[in-house]
């Protein structure tokens, strides 16, 4: 899902101004190669006291200037950039705007509705100077046939992020996180036994979340969602029960998770930035989110591997984001897009790599994130150089994560669909005292085997 380097979204108007996606005439390329153009996943208005979207807003205003012709109008697709199952309705109303966010699970359903436009030929080191130095892992979700129709801008992979004073007043020691789920479920009891609505840890089974950290949670014990051919379910044994037993226990042994569940992204965070989650699964990304959406505090957060059974973890879930192009575009639009990814993403210095303005506004600095260049590249050691110099945070809190050799495995073929089904099974051990764990899985499995049997 995306972490989550997910970039949460979303304000109304620019100075460039707020506009629909849409077909009408203002937003054509016109004969003379200028071009207008509708973007989505801006800041929140309410993000930093409105200081993310000033910043993007100068960012918009610079680009323009630097590129006459160019109009660039912002929409606003909700309070998460891609809710799946809005955007999946945007896909099939074909209201998308022209340059629109999305995981790098969504490729399959933006080409089954038709609804991306092949830029292959337009990636050049005019439209996007700095793309060779890009992870392949990046790139490759956006990828289909040798075909582009989309650009990768964002890549995490999953840890553990532990609340810093709910450690220390449960005696615990948040400079070495949990490194086991049996080290989890010891901690999540103490933190909890702290009373006052607190959870020792916290996790997802709604609006396909359950099911991305049900993935992360079988890969951490050298499982796999799928065969290695991509043809069957593989979840359906000891290690996908072991996920599902652990949090069962966790909620109904040791009301360690809390009472209230069917949380989604936005849900747990909210939760986390007032104080009441000990630990939860994320990416770097999330501690962002909770202290510039969600009101919480950066020096209470700190992050390590992600958990293995009995030991080290075997993989941890990699994923991402980027941009798809809005079938039908003009050349002179999809380069303006192209162009404006390349100011706004991939250049240090600027866009989500302005770590100077981002320091001013009291955005974190500092954060292993996000995860796009190539170790050693001249661009990457730019960036952790400009990084570095502002950064605002105590490293040490995320040296546990930086340092980490855990392998980041890519979600599987068709996640958002597999995700919808592996919500159920996540519900149901967080909600019902008797669930049966054997035909949870059993059910789903069934389930994913028809989503996979449509794979053409």
């Amino acid at each position: 899902m995306s972490i989550k380097l997910l970039r949460v979204a979303l304000a109304v108007g620019l100075a460039a101004g707020l506009a629909a996606c849409g077909d009408s005439k203002d937003d054509a390329a016109s004969g003379d190669g200028s071009a207008t153009i509708t973007v989505d996943c801006p800041p929140q208005k309410t993000d930093n006291n409105g200081k993310s979207l000033e910043l993007w807003n100068a960012d918009v205003a610079a680009f323009q200037k630097a590129h006459p012709g160019v109009t660039i109008k912002t929409v606003s697709v909700g309070s998460q950039c891609d809710n799946p199952p809005d955007f999946t309705a945007r896909l099939q109303g074909g209201t998308q705007a022209d340059i629109f966010y999305g995981y790098m699970t969504d490729l399959d359903q933006v080409l089954d509705a038709g609804a991306a436009e092949d830029i292959t030929k337009y990636i050049t080191p005019e439209t996007i100077p700095n793309w060779d130095k890009v992870l392949p892992a990046i790139k490759d979700p956006f990828v289909e046939n040798g075909k582009t129709y989309g650009i990768g801008y964002a890549g995490y992979g999953l840890g553990l992020v532990v609340n810093k004073n709910l450690f220390k007043q449960a005696g615990l020691d948040p400079s070495k996180p949990p490194a086991t789920w049996q080290e989890v479920a010891a901690a999540a009891k103490k933190i909890s036994a702290l009373g006052n609505g607190i959870a020792g840890y916290q996790e997802y089974s709604a609006g396909n979340t359950g099911g991305w950290h049900f993935s992360a949670a079988l890969y951490s014990r050298g499982g796999s969602v799928v065969s290695d051919d991509g043809k069957k379910a593989a979840f359906n044994n000891d290690m996908g029960k072991a996920v599902l037993q652990n949090l069962h226990d966790m909620r109904f042994t040791d009301n360690s998770v809390g009472d209230k569940q069917l949380l989604q992204w936005a849900d747990l965070l909210t939760n986390a930035g007032a104080g009441k989650v000990g630990m939860y699964v994320g990416a770097p990304d999330t501690i962002k989110a909770i202290v510039t959406q969600f009101k919480g505090k950066y020096e209470d957060w700190a992050i390590g591997p992600m958990p293995g059974d009995n030991g080290p973890a075997k993989a941890t879930l990699g994923g991402g984001s980027g941009y798809f192009f809005k079938k039908g575009l003009s050349p002179a639009q999809i380069k303006a897009g192209l162009q404006w990814l390349a100011f706004e993403e991939f250049t240090p210095g600027q866009g989500q790599f302005n770590y100077s303005a981002q320091k001013d506004m009291g955005v974190p600095v500092g954060l292993p994130e996000p995860l796009i260049w190539k170790p050693g590249s001249d661009v990457q050691q730019q960036d952790d150089q400009l990084k570095k110099a502002s950064s605002n945070l105590n490293l040490a809190d995320y040296a546990p994560y930086a340092a980490s050799p855990v392998t980041i495995k890519a979600e599987p073929p068709r996640a958002q669909a597999i995700y919808a089904v592996l919500d159920a099974a996540m519900s149901a051990v967080l909600t019902q005292p008797g669930a049966d764990i054997n035909a949870l899985l059993g059910t789903a499995e069934q389930k994913v085997n028809t989503i996979l049997s449509q794979e053409s």
